[in-house]
Parts: structure tokens; C-alpha cells; sequence
């Protein structure tokens, strides 16, 4: 019997012909520096403390928890734009519901209490939520490379700035034992289990293992690079969704990076493409066993993920223990994903959101 969608293994490479580097990665904390890209800065005035912070050795969640025991606050009071990983230097952002003490007296305090650095501190009029952020930029060192690494790095860079790269989820999204995606379909047809946090990551692995199954099923079929007719298309700058119904119209508009193509995060209200486009996609959910009834009661919104990326500012530097790579990626895709094209490995990176 073939695995299901949510049961497949490793996503396929967008350079399978390229031969990687080999190395290691995260050997300490300062190996892997990851800065989020704000999506606005704080206006100077509201009720909310905006703190831009660097921190090693902590998890992010771990961090807005201390922050929270500071100021005698609620953990659910703390705002974080994305999640970053304990083993990294992370630059990130959190907001505080405090009006009535001065930016630079909570930073002090914060740096007096805790081991992180308060890079910059200001107000503004709302939380910062989840998703308010533009991306990550990354620096990351790669050791313990093969001879003639850079020459090769190079080579599956000058690939990748032609091919785009695969906008995969990492690995990291479904759990240390690789199953969080099987056991929440078995959730989402079952509706356990009870625990609701755990229950949201399940299905949401399961999301993203569907998508990673439909966009290599999209590259086996030599789609990768173009466009299908009735695809559902992003514009690059204003973030506008539209249905590719003339896909050869469109055809240079994706070349020149001006679009890309989204795929599916199945849920109840995911808008749908057109045909054929929707085929492909209905094809990954049916061989899946599950249909709209099942999204509908497992309370899955669902939404739709970009699909082809073009990594800005990527750049590669020797380094007496190997590589460097810094590069820069949307939020919610992963430096996983591109460094296993140079690595040719499955690697455990951070991930970020």
C-alpha cells in the first residue's frame, strides 16, 4: 500500500544534480544568528512597550515567559511576532502591556533580571501578534565543509537565484520523531486529542505535510517553474491573490519574479484555485481519505502558502571553520530548506515563523 501524502518522506531537491557540502551546523549558539524583519516600527506612543531583543539559549516562548514574571504580567500578555530556537542568537521583538513605565527604565530592569540585551525600546498602539513581521535575515555557519566546498556552494547558489527554491516546510514542523503530521490526521478524524495546544500543532503539521506532498508531486511533474492554468498567483510586492486562468500570459510575470503560485493549507475556507490547478490539489486530499465534512468539524480555517521563492541577499564566505551563508527568507519559511540544497542533508535547524 502507498504511503499517504502526510506519510511521505524527505521533500525532493531543486538541485539533485549539484553535489553538496557536507557540515555541520548549530555546533553553539553563535553559529546561528537569525534577526527578525519588522514589519513596522513602534510609533512612539500607545499603551504597549515594544522591547527588540538579543538573547542566546532560550526559546522564545521561555523568553516572553520571564518577561511576563519581570512585570507581574500574564504569559498571554506578551506579544511575539514569530517563534525562534534555543540553540541561536536570535534578534527579536516582544511587546509589553505597560503605560505607565518609561521605555528606558523597563529595558534596564529587563537587563538587570535577565541575560539578553535590549537593543531598542519604544511604544506603540497595539500587541504585536503573531505574523507581524516580514522575515528573517539569517547568518549562519556551516563547519567542518568538504574540499572544495565554497567552488560548490557557489554552484547551487548560481542554481538556486535561477531555479527559485521550494518553499517546503522543514523538518523541524513535524516533531523529532518525524510523526506529528500522521498522528494529526489521525486527530483531525478523530478529533483527539484533548489537549487543544497540542491538538492545533498536530493538524497544522498535518497541513504542512500536504502542502510539501502536493508542491513535490508539482516538481516531479516539471511544474516547478511555471505556472498551471488556474493557479492561484501572489503578486511579490503588495502580497494581491489572483487566478492565473491565461497561465502563458502570466509566464513572465513569475520569471521575472514579479508573482509566484500558492498552494494549498487545506481547511474549511481555503479559497481554491481554478481548474486544472484544482485537481492537483484535490487529488493530494483525496488520496489523504479526507474530505470537506472532516476539515469542516476540525475547525481548520486553512489559507494558502507560496509555493516558489526567490532568496534575497544570499551570499556565501569562506571561514576558517568553513562557511558562511547569510541570506535573507520571507517569514514563515525555513533556512532548513535552503541549507539542505548546499548541505545535501537533512538538517535540525531553527525554525521561523
Amino acid at each position: 500500500m502507498s504511503p499517504l501524502p502526510s506519510e511521505m518522506g524527505p521533500p525532493p531537491f531543486i538541485t539533485p544534480d549539484l553535489s553538496g557540502v557536507g557540515g555541520a551546523i548549530k555546533a553553539e549558539p553563535s553559529h546561528f544568528v537569525v534577526e527578525e524583519l519588522p514589519l513596522y516600527m513602534p510609533e512612539g506612543v500607545g499603551p504597549h512597550l515594544y522591547l527588540r531583543i538579543s538573547r542566546e539559549g532560550m526559546t522564545t516562548r521561555s523568553l516572553a515567559d520571564r518577561l511576563a514574571q519581570v512585570f507581574d504580567l500574564s504569559p498571554r500578555d506578551v506579544g511575539f511576532a514569530g517563534l525562534k530556537d534555543k540553540q541561536a542568537k536570535a534578534v527579536q521583538s516582544f511587546s509589553l502591556p505597560l503605560d505607565s513605565l518609561a521605555p528606558q527604565q523597563a529595558a534596564q530592569r529587563i537587563q538587570d533580571e535577565l541575560p539578553v540585551e535590549v537593543l531598542e525600546a519604544g511604544r506603540h498602539q497595539n500587541k504585536l501578534k503573531t505574523g507581524h513581521l516580514l522575515g528573517n535575515r539569517f547568518t549562519i555557519l556551516v563547519t567542518g565543509v568538504q574540499d572544495g566546498a565554497l567552488q560548490a556552494a557557489q554552484a547551487v547558489a548560481e542554481a538556486i537565484n535561477q531555479r527559485g527554491l521550494p518553499n517546503f516546510y522543514g523538518s523541524q514542523r513535524f516533531g523529532r520523531e518525524g510523526d506529528n503530521a500522521a498522528q494529526g490526521r489521525r486527530a483531525l478524524l478523530s478529533r483527539g486529542p484533548r489537549d487543544k495546544w497540542l491538538r492545533k500543532l498536530l493538524l497544522n503539521a498535518w497541513q504542512a505535510a500536504l502542502f510539501n506532498a502536493w508542491l513535490a508531486r508539482r516538481m516531479q511533474r516539471g511544474d516547478f517553474a511555471r505556472l498551471v492554468g488556474g493557479d492561484l498567483a501572489k503578486k511579490t510586492d503588495t502580497g494581491g491573490m489572483f487566478t492565473t486562468d491565461d497561465a502563458a500570459q502570466e509566464q513572465p510575470r513569475l520569471d521575472a519574479g514579479q508573482i509566484t503560485y500558492t498552494g494549498p493549507m487545506f481547511g474549511k475556507k481555503m479559497r481554491w484555485p481554478n481548474e486544472p490547478a484544482a485537481s492537483f490539489e484535490r487529488e493530494i486530499l483525496e488520496e489523504e481519505e479526507v474530505d470537506q465534512a472532516a476539515l469542516k468539524k476540525s475547525g481548520l480555517m486553512g489559507s494558502r502558502r507560496v509555493g516558489r521563492l526567490r532568496v534575497e541577499g544570499l551570499g556565501i564566505a569562506e571561514n576558517p571553520e568553513g562557511l558562511v551563508f547569510s541570506f535573507v527568507l520571507p517569514k514563515g519559511s525555513y533556512a532548513t530548506v535552503l541549507l539542505r540544497e548546499f548541505m545535501k542533508s537533512e538538517t535540525d535547524l531553527p525554525e521561523s515563523d
